[in-house]
């Protein structure tokens, strides 16, 4: 009876760690479908993704990278993401307290939004190459292509098209 008990705790175990890795979605890939999401921005004015309605979806992975896009977008004005129908994520998941005792004020100061990717599931949907912005080009709420945008030596517009 024991050993039947220990049986069917394994195989329950086992089944929760399948489905628990089945829902840690792999990073998006062309042709995928992206999901709604809803987060908070650098106001703490909640944000809720539309696939259908969106064009590019940006995504800063490191403090360093997210910096220099930011440089670059503040240049090119508050209303210039919207008009591309664009929509900025930076991680800020796993940054210590401290560091977002300094950083969320500084992000404030911008005029564009920011929205804060806070959420490890979420950021983990967004593939990453070092030193860059990930950029999904989306048609109808699917990924049609994925670049990488290195904010510091190519121009966004080229990225955007």
């Amino acid at each position: 009876m024991t050993s039947r008990i220990f049986k069917l705790t394994g195989i329950a175990l086992a089944a929760t760690a399948l489905s628990i890795s089945l829902t840690t979605a792999a990073p998006y890939a062309v042709g995928s479908k992206v999901e709604p999401f809803t987060a908070n921005d650098q106001h703490e004015q909640s944000f809720t993704l539309k696939p259908t309605e969106t064009q590019f979806l940006l995504t800063s992975h490191d403090m360093e990278t997210g910096k220099k896009a930011n440089a670059v977008l503040t240049a090119l004005g508050k209303d210039y993401l919207g008009g591309k129908k664009t929509v900025y994520i930076a991680n800020i998941h796993g940054m210590p307290g401290i560091g977002r005792m300094f950083a969320l004020p500084k992000m404030k100061k911008y005029a564009h939004q920011i929205i804060l990717g806070d959420d490890a599931e979420l950021i983990a949907k967004f593939p990453e190459e070092k030193g860059k912005v990930t950029v999904l080009k989306m048609t109808s709420g699917k990924v049609s292509s994925i670049s990488y945008w290195s904010p510091e030596t190519e121009a966004l517009d080229t990225i955007l098209k």
